[in-house]
């Protein structure tokens, strides 16, 4: 309400999850987001670009979600809201009011969410790579989880790239291609083999699902449940 940018409206991740699961930040349903898109005017055709005031984390959430959804264009304004503020650019506090639509058809990519099931059947036939976003002591279990009544540690044989590894500190901004082709090297992910990302409740891993768009140009696909399932005691 304070400063956005010009002719934004305002999203909130934890409102337009799935508020019926146990589980933080579960992704809703088709018939709930056909309702949420249609009161905030959305249609088909439009180009949704995404910021948000973090490590890109946030945005990373809602480009995924939308693409899950069927949405065609979406961006995510690369540096966010802190690139704006120090580039000093335009914002304000007047809200624009939303005309509803009254037309928007989902296409749910259901193929872009696995289960606990299929994450715990991949343990065993490792028919694709997990990649955890969390960072590196909590990957380990060097430290408590920040959430109660989770264990520490990882799944079974998943691998970890800390999502902040493929943000530039100083411009907020993803790190250029060849930067993030290194770091998935580095890491031992292979972007040219099928990749499941998860983290601690389905949010980080969206950054790595967009940075492997970049390198490959192909659709994330996220554990939705991550670590706030998995590691439950």
């Amino acid at each position: 309400d304070e400063k956005h940018i010009r002719g934004a409206m305002f999203w909130d991740v934890n409102e337009h999850s799935d508020r019926n699961s146990p589980y933080p930040h579960m992704m809703s349903n088709s018939d709930y987001w056909t309702k949420m898109l249609l009161s905030y005017g959305i249609k088909n055709k439009d180009h949704i670009v995404v910021y948000d005031f973090s490590d890109l984390y946030s945005s990373c959430r809602l480009w995924f979600a939308l693409k899950y959804f069927g949405h065609r264009k979406v961006s995510v304004l690369d540096g966010g809201l802190k690139k704006w503020f120090k580039e000093n650019r335009e914002t304000t506090n007047k809200l624009e009011k939303i005309k509803k639509s009254n037309d928007y058809e989902v296409n749910e990519n259901t193929e872009c969410i696995k289960n606990k099931k299929q994450i715990d059947e991949n343990i065993k036939d490792f028919s694709f790579q997990t990649v955890d976003a969390r960072n590196r002591e909590r990957f380990e279990g060097k430290v408590d989880e920040p959430r109660p009544g989770l264990k520490k540690g990882c799944i079974v044989g998943s691998k970890n790239i800390p999502f902040k590894d493929c943000i530039d500190a100083q411009s907020n901004t993803f790190k250029k291609k060849s930067e993030l082709i290194k770091i998935f090297d580095q890491n031992n992910v292979d972007p040219s083999k099928p990749i499941v990302f998860t983290c601690g409740s389905g949010i980080t891993a969206c950054v790595l699902g967009m940075a492997y768009s970049l390198i490959s140009g192909k659709n994330a696909v996220i554990y939705d449940g991550s670590w706030s399932e998995y590691g439950e005691k």
